[in-house]
């Protein structure tokens, strides 16, 4: 999808806020295209959008599509953010018998900055914490979930470093954890080189090993386009992704 000109925002802001309502009525880390995060938050006021208008995804067996998947940020004062984000699934091949269209890895969350550092133009780490509920899904997962997330960012010349550290509750009501790193190229080249690797596990004893590679291409100050490709591994079914979409802010 692509952005012509700073004349398309005004013209769409209706359409994103209804969008953006349904999927109100319906994991916990947003950063795209990772499934963590880093430690910044939007400015006061300022409206972040992370969309991703088609994704591919084969689960095991089972193969389709995300259309879309979205992350919705508004910044607050004092180094705040709300985070809502959601997924919705539409499978055109599945022998496991699960729906065919689903609303999934939906959360609302709030983000904090705890410590301004090198993300926010001061020396240093950045720390933040992101802490939220898991929202009931849409033939997904039933019930709620908690989860709180500690993050630490590094941003040097040659490159920037994420630390994410996770724990929560699930729908099926297990306890989780989350550890994982995104490593990125320089942050002033125009398109830099990303990696994350992450691996999750849970009381109930389900695993996922994770890999992710990709670019990140900063059009202009406010406008991003992302590509990833992500390999998971686990004791159920294993996970290849394709993941394309951009970051919008206004």
């Amino acid at each position: 999808m692509i952005l012509k000109a700073a004349a398309f925002i005004p013209a769409k802001l209706a359409t994103i806020a209804a969008f953006l309502a349904v999927l109100w009525s319906a994991n916990a880390l947003a950063y795209r295209p990772f499934d963590g995060t880093d430690a910044a938050v939007a400015g006061p006021k300022e409206f972040e959008l992370e969309f991703g208008p088609v994704h591919y995804l084969r689960e095991g067996d089972d193969k389709g599509i995300i259309v879309p998947a979205f992350i919705a940020n508004f910044g607050l004062e004092n180094d705040r953010e709300i985070v809502l984000e959601g997924k919705v699934k539409r499978l055109f091949s599945n022998p496991s018998g699960e729906e065919r269209t689903s609303l999934v890895d939906t959360a609302l969350s709030l983000k904090q900055v705890h410590r301004r550092g090198s993300l926010q133009d001061a020396a240093g780490p950045s720390i933040a914490s992101e802490c939220g509920m898991l929202l009931p899904t849409v033939h997904g997962g039933s019930g709620s979930g908690l989860a709180c997330a500690g993050i630490v960012s590094q941003r040097w010349s040659a490159g920037t470093v994420h630390l994410n550290g996770l724990v929560g509750r699930t729908r099926d009501r297990e306890w989780s954890r989350f550890l994982g790193i995104i490593l990125e190229g320089p942050h002033e080249w125009p398109v830099r080189p990303v990696m994350e690797i992450f691996n999750e596990r849970d009381t109930g004893g389900s695993w996922t090993n994770s890999a992710l590679i990709g670019a990140i291409w900063r059009s202009r100050e406010n406008l991003s386009f992302d590509l990833g490709i992500r390999q998971a591994h686990s004791n159920g079914p294993n996970i290849t992704e394709v993941r394309l979409g951009f970051t919008l802010a206004f």
